[in-house]
């Protein structure tokens, strides 16, 4: 197939893809004038198509292309009078794709490092991780345009990787971009293999293949960023990396157990950067999104014993909020049931069964649920009326209570209570602890409430 041929097929196949004006206004007049060392360069009318068609038709341009050739091309755009230099007969010699260099294969998943396990449609969604998620997605479908760099930080086991790869795996299967996962470690390692070899004349190669994996590429991720505080060569290196891929419209996509203020062995202008583009925390799971992954996770392992809500309920109240504590909890109850030979599941069962995680501290005991039970049981409501919208007074005023015993008995702040309480913004929380604290020292029975709910919590 010529370049006069596979540019009629692919003027055809865009043709579909705009309204008429679109297309007379912007194609019509474009020609492609050769494929030459993975680039594609097409010949336009005028200064204004290269800026109008890089900006709003390039995707599109790359996946029609791979569609009709089954490689991947950049994209190059010149007016005629650029190329009229160009050899008439180096042109005709160009025109058949098989004898031209390939374009730049497309990325595999191995290749990418990416986990084909996490996905968007695998990522359970709570009030936690709501906006995280909705931005993740929102990169995914807008690589390079929305939000860029996106920053994601959260206490680790809260689902930033599942999200990171989430978003590698939605461009990686709607787009023919070239996405990579790596660590910091990885980061770290691939440089110093050139500071190795640097004094070796022949370190050309080692530089080489850094600069082709880490520049070459559409979409970068990279996880636990916090790592690399004290390396200083390291971070230069990054700067200069982000500032290519930046420049270039690539999209970043960076996590880190803090926030970038937070950081603070990394410079201040790698810092800055990291707020060009969004900044999103991931808080701890609540209490109903736990209850989801529990359940998930019980369906996904198939189990002919049936799990009761009162054994999912123990788990989720007493298994810390890392999801992979969560989940590793199911699968130690799955395997103490293997092992033993066990016909039924009781809370017995379990409490054995995951006695040794609890008590040697890999887990903590989730204190704001447990104080919304004492709370709802000495008030004869219930944990889902506290948790709920309800405002009428038997209810509005022991969530009150509740989200004062939090915030007294407990170290969690006030977004997370308010997370944890239905999703209820820390303003609430807020004016509930104040409330509490002045009817106290005027109404004495009130008190004697709260000492005794506060012995309970901590009996």
């Amino acid at each position: 197939m010529n370049v006069d041929v596979l540019w009629h097929n692919f003027l055809e196949k865009i043709k579909n893809e705009l309204s008429n004006l679109a297309y007379e206004t912007w194609f019509s007049d474009t020609k492609l004038y050769k494929l030459d060392e993975g680039i594609a360069i097409i010949i336009v009318p005028m200064e204004i198509h290269k800026k109008h068609i890089k900006d709003n038709y390039e995707d599109m341009i790359i996946n029609i292309l791979n569609d009709i050739t089954g490689t991947n091309f950049d994209i190059k755009y010149l007016l005629e009078d650029e190329i009229k230099e160009e050899n008439k007969k180096e042109e005709s010699s160009s025109n058949n794709i098989e004898d031209l260099p390939s374009g730049i294969p497309k990325f595999t998943k191995q290749q990418s490092n990416l986990n084909p396990n996490y996905t968007f449609d695998t990522f359970i969604v709570g009030n936690s991780n709501k906006f995280a998620r909705t931005a993740a997605l929102s990169v995914a479908e807008n690589p390079g345009k929305m939000y860029n760099p996106l920053f994601i930080y959260g206490n680790s086991g809260l689902g930033k990787t599942h999200l990171m790869h989430a978003i590698g795996n939605y461009i990686s299967d709607n787009s023919n971009r070239r996405v990579l996962y790596v660590t910091s470690g990885d980061f770290i390692n691939d440089f110093v293999k050139i500071q190795r070899k640097s004094q070796n004349e022949n370190n050309f190669e080692s530089k080489e293949f850094f600069d082709n994996k880490y520049s070459n590429i559409d979409v970068l991720i990279i996880d636990d960023i916090q790592y690399l505080g004290g390396a200083t060569g390291t971070q230069q290196k990054f700067f200069e990396t982000f500032n290519t891929l930046h420049s270039d419209s690539k999209q970043i996509i960076i996590s880190s157990d803090r926030s970038p203020n937070d950081l603070n062995l990394l410079a201040d202008r790698l810092k800055t950067r990291f707020y060009w583009g969004l900044t999103v925390d991931i808080l701890p799971p609540d209490y109903n999104l736990k209850i989801e992954i529990l359940k998930k996770k019980i369906a996904a392992a198939n189990l002919e014993i049936n799990i009761s809500d009162d054994i999912i309920d123990y788990i989720a109240s007493n298994m810390g909020n890392d999801v992979r504590n969560l989940e590793g909890a199911i699968t130690r109850l799955v395997a103490y049931v293997a092992i033993w030979g066990v016909s039924e599941i009781n809370l017995e069962v379990t409490i054995d069964a995951l006695k040794d995680l609890i008590s040697n501290g890999e887990c903590e005991k989730d204190d704001i649920h447990r104080i919304q039970k004492i709370v709802a049981e000495e008030f004869q409501i219930t944990v889902d009326d506290i948790r709920s919208k309800k405002r009428s007074a038997n209810i509005s005023f022991p969530r009150q209570i509740a989200m004062y015993l939090c915030r007294m008995l407990t170290s969690e702040s006030f977004p997370k209570i308010g997370t944890d309480f239905g999703g209820k913004d820390h303003s609430t929380v807020m004016h509930s602890v104040e409330k509490i604290e002045k009817e106290m020292k005027e109404n004495p029975d009130l008190a004697k409430i709260i000492d005794k709910l506060t012995k309970k919590i901590k009996g």
